[in-house]
């Protein structure tokens, strides 16, 4: 018996919870090698080439498309603070990471909607789903980061595609949930309008329910982009590249003046993205209408 274990605990049974997960890993490893190895080669396939185009264009036109993105959603304020601060990015050592970072990003979030939009739209139709889903969801947020990148070694080993599938499976939840909110929040009375014009199911989700629910859509893709960008950071603890690698260096080298160029970097990519996602529901007359409407009353 342990010192610090008391008479009660040694009649406890012990529930070997982490030798069942190595089994399964390791069977995982062993028996679905062929299906990690196509994940991983389709992972390379779209991060690779969006990577080569990031790095590859001129900072000017990059910084050009996102100041123009900004000066449609928000404003020439907006686009004139998006030229200013990607400007002091450029004007930094660490642009090519920037862009390796952005490249991370947009594909791992990009693969997260479309597994969470669907999802959540499927438990938003069916309570059972919704309630075996919950748990499952509130496993994933509350899990440290940090614990998503063992299994990614294990099945990817080291660089880009475990860092992007970590990031992945670690931004994916708020998709689900606010996707099922959502839609669950749609006025009742409106979808019973549409249903009494005899208009199929799939016909009341796609004309009805999904313009309604847009803007808390827009909303779980806006914080799906933020959590994929605070996990490829630290997806560079496993070789992932971009940013996480400059600031996992200078942690290591206790070297201030990077990390802090680095962590500047993280912020600018982060405060553009938000506000970007954040105003583009507004731009569907839809969206605009739901929220116009919820002012009246």
């Amino acid at each position: 018996m342990s010192v610090n274990q008391s008479p009660l605990d040694s009649w406890l049974p012990r529930i070997p919870l982490g030798t069942w997960t190595e089994s399964a890993v390791d069977w995982a490893t062993g028996n679905l090698g062929t299906l990690f190895d196509t994940v991983a080669t389709v992972v390379e396939a779209l991060v690779r080439p969006l990577n080569d185009l990031l790095t590859g264009v001129p900072a000017v036109v990059i910084i050009a498309v996102f100041a123009g993105l900004g000066l449609w959603l928000r404003g020439w304020k907006f686009a004139l603070g998006t030229t200013v601060a990607l400007g002091l990015v450029a004007g930094m050592p660490y642009w090519a990471e920037t862009m390796s970072t952005l490249a991370q990003v947009l594909v791992a979030s990009t693969l997260a909607l479309m597994l969470a939009v669907p999802l959540g739209i499927f438990i938003a139709e069916n309570r059972r789903a919704a309630a075996v889903a919950r748990p499952v969801l509130d496993l994933m947020q509350t899990m440290p980061a940090f614990v998503y990148l063992i299994p990614a070694i294990f099945f990817f080993g080291i660089g880009t595609v475990p860092g992007v599938l970590a990031t992945l499976v670690f931004s994916m939840p708020p998709g689900v949930r606010l996707t099922e909110l959502g839609l669950r929040q749609v006025d009742k009375e409106i979808v019973q309008a549409a249903e009494s014009f005899g208009a199929p199911p799939w016909m009341v989700l796609l004309r009805t329910k999904l313009p309604l629910a847009l803007p808390t859509i827009m909303t779980g893709v806006n914080q799906v982009i933020m959590l994929a960008l605070s996990m490829v950071v630290i997806a560079g603890m496993v070789g992932a590249g971009g940013l996480g690698d400059v600031i996992m260096f200078a942690l290591s080298q206790i070297q201030v003046g990077s990390g802090f160029e680095g962590g500047i970097a993280v912020v600018t990519l982060a405060v553009v993205l938000d506000r970007l996602t954040d105003s583009a529901g507004d731009r569907f007359p839809s969206a605009r209408a739901q929220r116009l409407a919820r002012e009246a009353h």
